[in-house]
């Protein structure tokens, strides 16, 4: 089968509107690109993890919509400008797309990752590159957490130098459930989780399933109701944002135990100052690491200072 895409040029004030009408008007996706793409011009736009954008499109954009190869595109964009009220000329192009092997083009996308000393991601289609090493099979989902972002991959290099066998840990911001899987081959003993999100929990326990973990993930009310309900863990760990972590220093430093460490990260590093200000009352975090302008946090509870922060962390050593 084949396609083609039909490209339009439009202010961004009318990109958002011309997307959702192609697609009621039979276009099979949809999508907005940089017009000034490969230009000076060009205009990223990005968030921390998990944020929208603060704006959806470029000032100059271009809506791309796919249509069935034998749909008649020049009716189709018609309709769309008229039901969002644009009177301007209607011009666009279109681009042929060879049909392929979808899933195979989009596996080749993911390679293994090595991570740390001895961790490895490792795509449910490939074979471990070092069979002797920490191995997770985690396949990219709609969770977060495959090891390919800076902030992940800070959590679990912290992890592998801490290793705490037998300990209880607490992953909280679970997403895939990587970080407590990283745990739980590690030795930890009782490994936690915990999301926001049931489709995270639903991910996080198949591939706990598929690695042989025994972890128990839950949502937050759950999470309250259950055995952990009142429990304070050796290690507790969140992923997640520099707001929502602010917002939870109470309950986070709540649930470290006694001599426990809490490690934070989803902090840009300018950041990690207003962080740790929020962590202060409870227990004292300093920067362990830093990667492409991510932090991670780290402190144990009941110490007078944060433990010394990680030989190569550039943001504490002056370098």
């Amino acid at each position: 089968m084949s396609w083609n895409e039909v490209v339009i040029e439009v202010a961004r004030a009318h990109a958002e509107a011309l997307s959702d009408a192609l697609m009621d008007m039979g276009a099979l996706s949809v999508s907005v690109e940089d017009a000034d793409e490969g230009t000076a011009d060009e205009k990223p736009l990005f968030g921390e993890p998990g944020m929208v954008p603060t704006e959806a499109a470029w000032d100059r954009s271009r809506v791309v919509a796919l249509l069935d190869v034998d749909a008649d595109p020049a009716p189709l964009v018609f309709d769309a400008f008229t039901s969002i009220g644009l009177q301007q000329a209607v011009e666009f192009t279109t681009r042929p797309v060879a049909d392929a092997d979808w899933v195979r083009l989009t596996q080749s996308q993911f390679e293994p990752i090595h991570i740390g000393k001895n961790i490895w991601v490792v795509p449910s289609w490939h074979e471990a590159p070092d069979p002797n090493g920490l191995i997770l099979e985690v396949d990219p989902g709609l969770a977060f957490g495959t090891g390919s972002h800076p902030t992940t991959r800070l959590c679990m290099e912290w992890l592998e130098a801490h290793p705490a066998p037998g300990k209880s840990v607490l992953d909280y911001g679970c997403g895939s459930g990587i970080l407590a899987m990283v745990a739980k081959k590690l030795g930890a003993g009782e490994v936690t989780g915990v999301d926001i999100d049931p489709q995270a929990i639903e991910s996080a326990n198949l591939n706990a399933e598929r690695n042989r973990c025994e972890i128990d993930f839950y949502v937050p009310d759950d999470f309250g109701a259950s055995k952990h309900g009142e429990q304070r863990f050796d290690i507790v760990v969140a992923n997640i944002l520099s707001s929502p972590l602010k917002l939870m220093a109470p309950m986070l430093s709540g649930r470290v135990a006694p001599g426990g460490f809490l490690t934070l990260s989803g902090v840009l590093a300018r950041q990690a100052e207003e962080v740790a200000a929020a962590y202060a009352p409870f227990i004292k975090l300093g920067v362990w690491a830093e990667q492409d302008g991510w932090v991670a946090l780290h402190g144990q509870l009941g110490q007078d200072t944060a433990p010394p922060p990680r030989a190569d962390s550039s943001l504490n050593s002056g370098e």
